[in-house]
């Protein structure tokens, strides 16, 4: 079947809207929830902190390798999720795991600025001002995530297959839009549309094996052909031996997971005492 990705702001009806898609099409519906849920099996205290999107990524504090691993939970769990098709996600992130893979569908809710800041009135109890500054605030840090992370602004409509303003278009309809597009031909799966989902999941396991060994760690796969490129801080003269024994470990623990046929690794020298900068991704 398919794989369905609503994007959506706060205090948007997109929660609605992806609800109510996956009761009609008899989809499993994840979230945010969904993931801290998982995420007591992977013993990551600081992912609830940073999937809060409280922060951008330069104000969150955590180390870059923490946000690395985060970072590559959410990949791996999402796209665990994606491989068993019929699913609705909604949220903020769930579109850029799908890029590439044709058989999932990226919807955008864009709600009007007046009416996000009514339903933040009525829930919150704010004043007309503090609604508006409550929205820019919930709003800043997503936007520098999808910019840091991925180079665009993260509503952009380029992004996406389908975008519905709900100002005009009601639940309902919106759901349905969804529902009708969902069934054209396109966005169904294929062979070749599962063999790059396939991809892209083993590569994210790959990933965070090597978590705790390298967490800048850059992973991508070919069917079954898994490419590991990373960096090697050090001074010593014996830079070559040291390469070497990370190139063997990264080798040893890659060489366990299901589905690698083999492994070609790339490990670069850099002088100790560089700053290794929390780098841009290209999911």
């Amino acid at each position: 079947m398919s794989i369905i990705t609503i994007t959506r702001g706060s205090y948007s009806r997109g929660e609605e809207v992806a609800e109510t898609v996956a009761r009609r099409l008899g989809f499993r519906c994840i979230s945010r929830e969904t993931l801290l849920t998982v995420s007591e099996e992977f013993n990551i205290p600081e992912i609830e902190h940073f999937l809060s999107f409280e922060k951008g990524p330069t104000r969150l504090e955590l180390t870059s390798s923490q946000k690395e691993k985060c970072l590559a939970y959410v990949q791996l769990v999402l796209l665990r999720d994606f491989q068993k098709d019929d699913v609705v996600h909604h949220g903020v992130a769930g579109h850029f795991f799908v890029r590439g893979i044709e058989h999932g569908l990226k919807a955008l809710i864009i709600e009007d600025i007046e009416d996000r800041m009514r339903i933040s009135m009525e829930l919150e109890g704010l004043s007309r001002k503090d609604a508006l500054i409550s929205l820019k605030r919930s709003d800043e840090p997503i936007i520098e995530w999808g910019r840091h992370l991925y180079g665009v602004h993260p509503w952009d409509s380029k992004l996406y297959d389908l975008v519905i303003h709900t100002k005009q278009i009601p639940v309902d309809f919106a759901a349905d839009m969804i529902c009708r597009a969902v069934e054209l031909e396109s966005f169904q799966t294929t062979p070749r549309s599962q063999q790059t989902l396939d991809n892209l999941l083993l590569a994210a396991e790959v990933k965070w094996a090597l978590i705790d060994l390298n967490p800048h760690a850059e992973v991508s796969c070919l069917d079954g052909l898994v490419t590991v490129k990373t960096v090697l801080e050090t001074v010593s003269s014996k830079s070559q031996e040291e390469r070497d024994k990370l190139a063997d470990q990264v080798r040893k623990i890659t060489r366990k997971i299901p589905g690698v046929k083999e492994v070609n690794i790339d490990v670069a020298l850099y002088p100790i005492g560089e700053a290794f900068q929390f780098r841009e991704h290209s999911h």
